[in-house]
């Protein structure tokens, strides 16, 4: 049986008259890797504060193993501006380097020999160095020199990333870890934690991360902890037949208390005990209410004015900083329904971009051309900064009761109710307002620009999972187009068409499809480049050309030189970087069809359909061939 490590029993937390957590209990065990979720001002980053000790509870108690270790990311972190990064991340190793200064001034012959050795050899401390530089490196850091003082918000939240992690401690405890991490860094982190050999704990809305590293979610819901294991698709595919039970059960309720009322309402005798018995039922099943409901967004994206025939096009962009080339020859073309995703490292010109498409900057090369119609709406990582002392509802409207919503107006308190504000919460001031609350707050007001093309630079950070979904279902309906910084390998997925990866050294790359298509492909190609690479080098080596008379492999031929002509237009781009997907899909139904070609029960049945199917196969698999054809013609022109 696993050991249990940290657990917390009978937790209870007030904030006002709000109960956060009701006598809530969660445990972590040895190997446990623990998503929690919920939604914002639940209580989830609370809760880490009450397991870490920074908070204590209005009642309950956390109990620890003896000597355990803790690393611990919070939302509001704080590094020693007095020393550097490096110093900064070695200072999450304390207790290692205690235990080692310890053990090196120790006599041989000391008890404690074994039990310091023992300890160090626990938290590998004596790689204590390569895991700090690695950490640096990977997550993104500045180098170890540098003063933290001088280092932008993300910046340090990378160092105390860094920090907590450096430890290797018995528990780690992570409120948003992958916020202000680029695609690379989160792949690292995620490789790190699948090896832990401890217990974790993590608060995040990367539910790709949560599908990677998670063994179990725990869902903080009414004041309670509801566990769950596997990842995050597992989490919902159970909680969605939970919450099915769930209503049927209510529906169960309701029909019998409709059955009852008219008894009850006819002041039945409760001299029997027949009808004492049915009464005292009846009240023990009206006051077994289920807790009230979570109000769910509705689509939060105003309708857009009409786009003209053209709306943004890119032609052979190109941007230098600093005397450093960003990136160059990049061409975009949008359209309505268009939605591209930005994503690669921090610092490769990626809100660069963004600011090029908006017209707020030149490009250095190439050119940019906006229609006449083209309304942007521009999100930025920052922001707008909230006016504590104003209401809710102030905040918002800007002087005005009503919102343009396509080509009618939308009350201001019936657009805010579209983000669970409720009317009581309308006239709550800002500073009273909850995390979650706060994040709503300012997309109502942001959105309420309108606009038929949306710009989003990292529009995950910050929102809960439920808001993230809706977003996402907004996005993916609006008809406009939509260009989004985002380093959310689950939102990409989900919400683009496209993919413009900026994998760095002025290297920007287009492809059609989703997040994931464009990892495919990737790896696709540096496989093929690299058994080129091996061939070639086998046909280089002396002796090559005899092992080939004696019937060897060589090399395959090599590829046809660039045809003279034209160069492709941008159309002939996009159909290029589309056409290996669509081949698979065009060869995966010819394989589908020879199947059923070859199933003996198919024969029997077909009957005269069986020479129409056979001319349907043979078009297929034209299709294919022309579709090869294509692809070299088009290759042909690169």
């Amino acid at each position: 049986m696993a050991e249990t490590l940290i657990a917390a029993r009978e937790i209870v937390l007030k904030h006002n008259t709000r109960v956060l957590l009701d006598r809530a209990a969660l445990a972590l065990c040895t190997g446990d890797r623990v998503g929690l979720v919920g939604r914002n001002g639940s209580g989830k980053s609370t809760f880490l504060k009450i397991l870490f000790g920074d908070v204590m509870p209005d009642s309950g108690e956390v109990i620890r193993a003896r000597d355990l270790v803790i690393g611990y990311l919070p939302q509001e972190f704080t590094l020693d501006p007095a020393l550097t990064v490096g110093e900064n991340v070695r200072n999450g190793a304390q207790h290692v380097l205690k235990l080692i200064e310890e053990f090196e001034t120790l006599p041989g012959h000391s008890n404690r020999h074994d039990y310091l050795e023992e300890r160090i050899q626990h938290f590998d401390g004596w790689n204590l160095d390569h895991r700090i530089k690695s950490a640096i490196s990977e997550l993104g850091c500045p180098p170890a020199d540098s003063p933290v003082t001088k280092l932008s918000g993300g910046e340090k939240r990378r160092v105390a990333l860094a920090r907590a992690l450096v430890s290797q401690p018995d528990v780690l405890i992570l409120d948003e870890p992958t916020n202000h991490l680029d695609t690379e860094s989160i792949g690292w982190l995620t490789d790190y934690l699948k090896v832990y050999p401890g217990a974790m704990l993590v608060v995040t809305h990367d539910r790709h991360f949560l599908d990677e590293v998670a063994n179990g979610i725990v869902e903080l819901r009414n004041g309670v902890f509801e566990r769950y294991e596997g990842g995050y698709t597992e989490y919902l595919v159970a909680r969605s037949e939970k919450l099915a039970s769930e209503e049927l059960v209510e529906h169960k309720r309701q029909m019998f208390l409709r059955r009852e009322i008219d008894w009850v309402r006819g002041r039945p005798k409760a001299q029997t005990s027949k009808s004492k018995v049915r009464l005292d039922r009846f009240y023990e099943v009206q006051e077994d209410a289920p807790p009230p409901e979570e109000g769910e967004l509705d689509l939060i994206v105003p309708p857009p004015p009409q786009l003209g025939n053209r709306v943004v096009e890119l032609e052979d962009v190109g941007l230098e900083f600093s005397g450093r080339r960003l990136f160059s020859g990049l061409s975009l073309l949008f359209a309505g329904g268009t939605r591209v995703g930005v994503t690669g490292r921090n610092g490769l010109g990626k809100t660069s971009l963004l600011r090029i498409i908006l017209g707020q900057a030149p490009p250095s090369e190439g050119e940019v051309r906006i229609g006449s119609l083209t309304k942007f709406n521009y999100v930025d990582q920052s922001r707008l900064q909230l006016r504590e002392d104003k209401t809710a509802l102030e905040e918002v409207s800007d002087g005005s009761e009503w919102v343009q919503w396509g080509d009618s107006k939308l009350s201001l308190r019936g657009y805010l109710r579209r983000f669970l504000f409720t009317d009581d919460r309308l006239t709550t001031p800002v500073r009273l307002l909850s995390g979650g609350e706060r994040s709503r707050l300012l997309l109502a007001r942001i959105l309420k620009q309108g606009g038929n093309f949306l710009v989003l630079d990292e529009p995950t950070n910050d929102l809960d999972l439920p808001t993230l979904r809706v977003l996402e279902e907004a996005l993916v309906s609006f008809p406009g187009c939509v260009l989004v910084v985002s380093h959310d390998r689950y939102f990409l997925n989900r919400v683009c068409t496209d993919i413009v990866a900026f994998e760095g050294e002025g290297r920007v790359v287009t492809s059609a499809g989703n997040y994931d298509y464009y990892l495919e492909k990737k790896k696709r190609l540096a496989a093929e480049a690299a058994a080129w690479a091996t061939a070639a080098a086998a046909a280089a080596r002396p002796g090559a050309k005899a092992g080939a008379k004696a019937g060897a492999k060589t090399a395959p031929p090599a590829a046809p030189a660039p045809a003279k002509g034209r160069k492709l237009s941008y159309n002939e781009q996009r159909e290029l970087e589309g056409i290996e997907a669509a081949i698979l899909a065009a060869e995966g139904k010819v394989a589908e069809m020879e199947a059923r070609l070859v199933d003996p029960g198919f024969h029997k049945t077909a009957g005269a359909r069986g020479s129409q199917f056979m001319a349907q196969l043979d078009a297929a698999r034209a299709e294919v061939a022309k579709m090869y054809a294509r692809w070299e013609e088009l290759g042909a022109r690169v």
